[in-house]
């Protein structure tokens, strides 16, 4: 049984708040996978504890690393494999986490014998074809046990007598060639991972190659859309996570919506996230920005409707969708077809949603406009999809009546975002 719809109260007044997020889910998986095949020990500090990286964090004990979790400070103590696989005899289950999956069976080239990787009904439905035809590429076994390009599936590596290449198609995804990159280091030879098309969410290609390199990796991006990974593995180091910047968005959205400002500190202009540009898209929008080294602040002010590719960042798109309700024009967001394939249709549910609010939303090939109009009382459906639930959650700061059906799916890379939300309301008067 789901739990009840969770209301949104509007706030009464602007927002003054430094808000706390956790740590960015996209490092975390990173720097869990580095880790578990370096050398030695890490530390790894700022470490996201949700459903995706519980995922993570159980997948890479089952291929042979000793993980300590320090709950209370949010730390993790890896001891790596050296680069190998180990037949551990634990099952592999990435649960719901699209990232565990692709960065865990591109982990199993390392492996010299079967093994079988399964999920939840929901990953199962989600496409892995480009992650399968890619590790056949380079000569491991794929056998799926189920339904063809899907998981579960049974994976087992092969070792190449030369330095293997491998073309990959980059418009649909950029989490199975983060894997395959992730793991080239540990390859006898390395790999050298070719891009036929442009990369969709290219900056989180740019953040595996920089958690990599911190890691030790050498990593030759020097030629647009080629990658020469050398091997030589990973060695173990004490790292620090940063903040979530899909995560501040919902904040910092905030801030646009009802007014008064938001500061986040841990992110910033040396930030390896890509969706800390989700700002500059407020910018745009008319809210004012300050980005500093350490720290990204934005303040409320009159709303405008944009035109804006956020291929590059596709994790806001539906925080920019609440954005948009609540500005004096029409915004028209592209460059995303691709989100239709992750944990819904995000085009489709957020167009279908933001209508039963009563705001005017049209489904484009890869996008979609808003037309704002009033916002009506509604229960917003979430389609099990975290990001559905937090983004949606904004278009009750202004306007009553507006309830998050199956509020429990932020569990999956935010468990407590709604008391974080309620922090911000400001005191009354």
């Amino acid at each position: 049984m789901l739990p009840d719809p969770y209301p949104i109260r509007p706030f009464t007044g602007p927002i003054q708040a430094t808000v706390v997020v956790p740590g960015s889910k996209s490092i975390t998986n990173r720097a869990l996978l580095c880790a578990a095949l370096a050398s030695g020990v890490t530390r790894l500090d700022g470490v996201l504890l949700a459903d995706d990286t519980e995922a993570m964090l159980d997948c890479v004990a089952a291929l042979g690393a000793s993980v300590q979790i320090d709950r209370s400070s949010c730390s993790v103590l890896i001891e790596g494999t050296g680069g190998r696989v180990l037949d551990t005899g634990r099952a592999i289950d990435v649960r719901q986490s699209g990232t565990t999956a692709r960065f865990i069976s591109a982990a199993l080239l390392l492996a010299d014998h079967d093994r079988l990787i399964d999920a939840a009904p929901q990953m199962r439905a989600r496409p892995m074809g480009p992650t399968f035809a890619a590790l056949r590429s380079v000569g491991a076994g794929v056998v799926e046990t189920g339904a063809a390009d899907h998981l579960p599936a049974t994976i087992r590596g092969a070792v190449s007598a030369t330095r293997p290449t491998v073309v990959l198609a980059a418009d649909l995804s950029s989490q199975f060639i983060s894997g395959l990159l992730l793991v080239a280091p540990c390859l006898v030879h390395g790999l050298r991972i070719e891009l036929s098309t442009e990369a969709v969410s290219a900056p989180y290609l740019a953040m595996t190659v920089a958690v990599m390199r911190a890691f030790g990796a050498e990593v030759d991006d020097r030629v647009p859309g080629v990658y020469l990974v050398a091997p030589g593995g990973y060695r173990g180091r004490e790292y620090a996570i940063e903040p979530d910047a899909s995560a501040a968005s919902y904040f910092f959205a905030a801030a646009a919506i009802r007014g008064g400002t938001v500061r986040i500190e841990g992110l910033g202009s040396g930030s390896i996230q890509g969706d800390v540009g989700f700002v500059d898209v407020l910018a745009a929008m008319g809210a004012e920005v300050e980005v500093e080294s350490g720290s990204v602040r934005v303040t409320g002010r009159e709303l405008h409707g944009v035109d804006v590719d956020l291929s590059a960042i596709s994790d806001t798109a539906q925080t920019l969708a609440a954005v948009a309700a609540h500005a004096d024009g029409a915004t028209r967001v592209r460059g995303i077809g691709f989100i239709r394939a992750k944990e819904t249709d995000r085009i489709a549910a957020v167009v279908t949603e933001l209508r039963r609010c009563g705001v005017g939303a049209t489904e484009l090939d890869d996008g979609f406009e808003v037309v704002p109009a009033p916002i009506r009382p509604a229960t917003v459906h979430t389609y099990d999809d975290h990001r559905m639930a937090m983004s949606s959650a904004l278009l009750g700061l202004r306007s009553p009546g507006i309830e998050i059906a199956d509020p429990s799916c932020v569990s999956k890379t935010f468990p407590g975002f709604f008391e974080v939300l309620e922090s911000l309301r400001p005191e009354s008067p």
